[in-house]
């Protein structure tokens, strides 16, 4: 059934929608479906913060200048939050997101959507959101939302277009009627993987952003740093099945472009406080939230060699973090870098 069909001919009544997770994120989803009519519950662990949120709807904890739409429910059972929902949108950071689908799962109907909103890669096993989704929830309705979507800027009403990608046109549909309003574009793919992945490895590059940015670098590296990490996540992506025109949209370079240029991306953020000479732990520490790009950073460069993908970029962020090498010597080193495309896919490797 193609979008079109579905459009035209389901008069689907507006979606019952969860989120699960209370980060800066997953609370502006839920906020944007509460203000578009939907029914909507915000799922957090924390009991304490749930009754916090239903005595002042302020998310004071991660973006504490906002009032929440009134219609917005929250809720610390699980079972009670999912009950019934059309939607399911998983905010959860990467380390706990199959935890919580493993708690969700006897509750979950074959008829529910279940979309990841969280960009990164599962540790170890370098499984991708939708990867988790499929194994620990077999045969359900999936998507991933992934886009330039900065949440302090949707909670201000600031325009902004995402991208949900499912191979489901009902699952499409469904997040399309329970997000889309005249300030919040949503737009359609199919190649799940390509959007996840273009979400996840942003997120490497904003960390190096960051750091560039406390080092004073200009707008020349500044956009010789955003086109090459373009080519770098590309070519990654390709080589695990992903489409390239994915990233040429905004889950590819319009992600991009925003997390690495705005100090309200916490991995830019990351980035900066290590620019600045503190420790990746205080750094963390200072930010109080997740950043999934060093985790990314670590398994994306691992997963590289495996596969014998050139990420020099990567691969230098590596040895920075994580061995403590000099960042000058580092850069000094990539710039002397063999004769390479410009452009990925244009020239034959063996050219390029």
């Amino acid at each position: 059934m193609t979008e079109t069909v579905i459009n035209k001919e389901l008069n689907l009544p507006q979606p019952k929608v969860t989120v699960l997770g209370g980060g800066s994120f997953g609370t502006a989803m839920a906020n944007v479906a509460a203000r578009n009519g939907c029914d909507t519950t915000l799922w957090i662990r924390d009991a304490a913060m749930v009754d916090m949120l239903r005595k002042t709807h302020c998310n004071s904890r991660y973006l504490p200048d906002f009032e929440l739409s009134e219609t917005l429910k929250f809720s610390s059972e699980i079972g009670e939050a999912v009950q019934h929902s059309d939607v399911i949108f998983v905010a959860i950071p990467s380390h706990s997101f199959r935890e919580v689908l493993v708690q969700v799962k006897p509750f979950i109907q074959p008829e529910q959507a279940i979309v990841s909103l969280t960009k990164g890669i599962e540790a170890e096993t370098f499984a991708l959101m939708s990867d988790i989704i499929r194994a620990e929830l077999p045969g359900s309705l999936y998507g991933v939302l992934s886009g330039p979507n900065l949440a302090r800027e949707i909670m201000s009403g600031m325009p902004a277009g995402t991208v949900i990608a499912s191979p489901s046109p009902l699952v499409r549909h469904k997040v399309h009627q329970a997000l889309a309003s005249a300030l919040f574009r949503v737009f359609a793919n199919t190649d799940v993987h390509g959007v996840e992945l273009g979400g996840a490895l942003k997120n490497i590059y904003a960390v190096a952003m960051g750091m560039g940015a406390a080092y004073g670098v200009g707008e020349n590296t500044r956009s010789m740093l955003l086109t090459r990490a373009l080519a770098e996540m590309s070519r990654f992506a390709v080589r695990l099945g992903a489409n390239p025109l994915t990233f040429l949209g905004l889950s590819g370079v319009g992600d991009l472009f925003a997390t690495c240029s705005s100090p309200l991306s916490r991995n830019y953020q990351v980035g900066f406080a290590l620019g600045q000479g503190k420790t990746l732990k205080d750094a963390v520490r200072d930010l109080g939230q997740t950043a999934e790009g060093i985790n990314t950073i670590k398994q994306v460069r691992l997963q590289s060699q495996q596969l014998k993908v050139y990420m020099p970029l990567t691969n230098a962020l590596y040895e920075i973090i994580c061995e403590g090498k000099a960042p000058l010597g580092i850069a000094l080193s990539l710039m002397q870098t063999g004769h390479r495309s410009d452009v990925e896919f244009v020239l034959p490797h063996q050219a390029s």
